[in-house]
């Protein structure tokens, strides 16, 4: 099932789309944008040097930090009352991301997240309760307003209060869940706490987002709440969620591609690479009026296959994101990325879905903790018991990653719980001497 016919197009029709939509962004954003004129002249590129997709290649790089220097609204390329809309990141530190919708933004967000509804199977008969937080996050009102445009009835229920969470699930009879994937693991764990099984409530989909997530656990989710998991992917800066989004063949997630333009560059050159290639994802907004994003570097790690889908779309899709370029650790030389933990832990028995890394620095060697929950705490009674688990762990990380790190298994409920991202990396290196 498609909404939009634009999701079926041809290669050769996708790509025309783009091409007159990147020749009109690029221009707009020259044109009302001083940052992007300035930065093209500097690199002595025209918006009239765009005469095919990968003359993209000739416009510098967008990142993060230039949204920030920028703050709040030096990017934007309409005055404050052409938009109808302000959003803003959830970041911790230094001055936050803050982006703005004209109504055709807002319109064409909408759009693309009743496309990512529809792939994920939701319909009009659809109860839809969504638990991210509303506010600056984007993700709440993107989704509340895609499912909105497909009919569903929608619980706006926000994130935590996770007994009231059940509660409306099981008396309203909720059908699709939209949170992070954390926060579904959490209430799992609640429903178990107040005895409701997956058999007393009546959800069938899944739309998670906001933090990326295994295989491993994607399948103690579906496992858990009796549910198909569709993950679907956005960000703050490019427009939130409805970026890309699964369908329910789970073959990667499709990108929109007649509002979007995807590269795969070398996060350390820059350098474009071939279809298949992994590397760091870099979007390009092709109808954005409120705050153009020209060559965004996204810092994610997948790959990008154009094939036709076997549901019928023909859009790009990415992977599910290995991991991001600056989340990713080096240690005593090997790259590590958090999910390939996780791939291992899910794996295991006998430990429960939580966990989190630390890493420090002693005698100016790196070393790094993995703290993981027991979903029984009794074993830590028995020694010989604890021992044979945290000896498997150990092993096990290290067949994959080719280091030793140090496990120390917690009492179920020990780690910090939160309905939004999860925060799994502590990195004390240089604090640690």
């Amino acid at each position: 099932m498609f909404w939009s016919p634009s999701e079926t197009l041809s290669r050769s029709e996708i790509e025309a789309v783009q091409l007159e939509r990147l020749k009109w962004q690029v221009a707009y954003a020259y044109e009302k944008v001083p940052f992007y004129k300035e930065r093209m002249d500097g690199a002595g590129v025209r918006p009239d040097h765009i005469s095919t997709l990968s003359d993209i290649s000739k416009i510098p790089f967008t990142v993060k930090t230039d949204l920030r220097d920028n703050y709040p609204t030096g990017l934007f390329a309409v005055p404050n009352k052409d938009i109808v809309r302000f959003h803003s990141s959830s970041g911790t530190t230094g001055k936050p991301i803050v982006v703005g919708y004209t109504r055709n933004d807002m319109d064409n967000w909408t759009e693309c997240c009743a496309r990512m509804c529809t792939a994920a199977g939701v319909t009009h008969d659809d109860v839809a309760q969504v638990a991210f937080g509303y506010g600056l996050f984007t993700g709440g009102f993107g989704l509340h307003y895609g499912l909105e445009r497909v009919g569903a009835s929608v619980l706006p229920i926000s994130s935590g209060n996770s007994e009231r969470q059940i509660m409306f699930m099981k008396d309203l009879k909720t059908t699709v869940l939209i949170a992070t994937p954390s926060y579904v693991l959490h209430l799992a764990e609640i429903m178990a706490d107040m005895g409701v099984t997956k058999d007393d409530i009546y959800l069938k989909t899944g739309m998670f987002g906001g933090e990326g997530h295994t295989p491993e656990m994607r399948a103690q989710i579906e496992d858990r709440l009796g549910i198909t998991d569709t993950q679907n992917y956005g960000l703050t800066e490019l427009c939130g969620p409805g970026l890309s989004y699964e369908c329910l063949h789970h073959t990667g997630m499709h990108i929109n591609e007649d509002f979007f333009l995807a590269e795969i560059i070398d996060p350390s050159t820059g350098e474009v690479l071939p279809e298949g290639s992994e590397g760091e994802l870099v979007i390009s907004t092709l109808t954005k009026e409120g705050i153009p994003m020209l060559r965004y570097r996204t810092k994610d790690i997948t790959t990008l296959t154009y094939e036709k889908c076997a549901c019928g779309r023909t859009f790009a899709r990415m992977d599910l994101v290995r991991g991001r370029s600056d989340d990713m650790m080096v240690i005593r030389g090997v790259n590590v990325f958090p999910s390939q933990v996780e791939a291992v832990l899910m794996g295991i028995e006998g430990i429960g879905q939580h966990y989190q890394l630390i890493v420090t620095t002693e005698k100016y060697m790196d070393k790094m903790e993995v703290q993981v929950e027991l979903l029984d705490g009794s074993i830590l009674d028995s020694y010989s018991n604890l021992e044979k688990l945290s000896n498997e762990i150990r092993h096990k990380i290290r067949t994959v990653l080719q280091i030793d790190v140090k496990v120390t298994l917690l009492n179920p409920k020990t780690l910090e719980r939160t309905a939004g991202k999860s925060h799994r990396v502590v990195d004390r290196r240089g604090k640690s001497f």
